[in-house]
């Protein structure tokens, strides 16, 4: 059994649909992503896993148990974490508060909680900035710290809009690396991603979009080479 399963998702605003009838898994310990053109309906998608946006058509399908309709907060309970592109940290507020928030999605106490921050800030490798305030963090470290922010609430299944926007060749390195090790502690992963460098280096299978469309499937050699995606990334006469 599928650890998420997305099943003919169709959402509509107002008449103009933005996802129609797209269908896709996601296995336990797998790294997928899904990829597409901007506007393709990537983290449209996203938001209907997570509730944002209710759905228009279809269900959707976690550990065996349909998540449509539920509270935004049931569903991270359940174990679903989600980063954003526009990450929008805590301002105010600290790297280690800003991730204590989010250890009381599971813990009560502010000691646990702060325990539970400090290991996640270590895994991230942002222990060095706990004591800073979110804003003053470059985008590298505050793309970090929206992964680390998720990773508090214990998930499941990770879901990570555009980690890597933005990021030099080092940063990027890093990310590259964070995820693997996400990965390994047991934790499955779908990710809307651009760079095709972090795509390709660790997805194990992709799910390309277009026009809310399913365009193709496969591994990455395989979508890498697929007419539909070319065309679609690069225009008719590349393909």
């Amino acid at each position: 059994m599928a650890l998420l399963e997305i099943k003919n998702l169709t959402k509509s605003f107002r008449g103009l649909t933005a996802v129609n009838n797209v269908s896709f898994e996601v296995d336990e310990g797998e790294i997928v992503s899904l990829i597409g053109p901007n506007g393709a309906g990537k983290t449209t998608i996203f938001n209907c896993i997570n509730q944002f946006f209710p759905l228009t058509a279809g269900d959707i399908i976690f550990r065996g148990k349909s998540i449509k309709g539920m509270k935004t907060y049931k569903i991270c309970q359940l174990g679903i974490g989600r980063t954003f592109q526009v990450v929008k940290p805590l301002k105010r507020m600290t790297v280690l508060d800003n991730v204590t928030a989010s250890s009381f999605c599971r813990i009560n106490s502010i000691q646990d909680a702060r325990r539970k921050a400090i290991e996640v800030l270590e895994f991230c490798n942002l222990l060095s900035e706990k004591d800073k305030l979110a804003r003053s963090l470059p985008i590298g470290g505050r793309k970090r710290l929206e992964i680390a922010r998720a990773l508090a609430t214990e998930p499941k299944l990770l879901l990570l809009d555009e980690t890597a926007a933005g990021l030099n060749p080092s940063e990027l390195d890093e990310a590259i690396d964070l995820i693997r090790r996400i990965r390994e502690t047991g934790v499955s992963i779908l990710m809307v991603e651009h760079i095709m460098k972090v795509v390709m280096t660790i997805s194990d299978r992709i799910h390309a979009i277009n026009f809310g469309q399913t365009i193709a499937e496969g591994t990455p050699e395989e979508v890498a080479n697929n007419k539909a995606v070319i065309e679609a990334y690069l225009g008719e006469k590349h393909a």
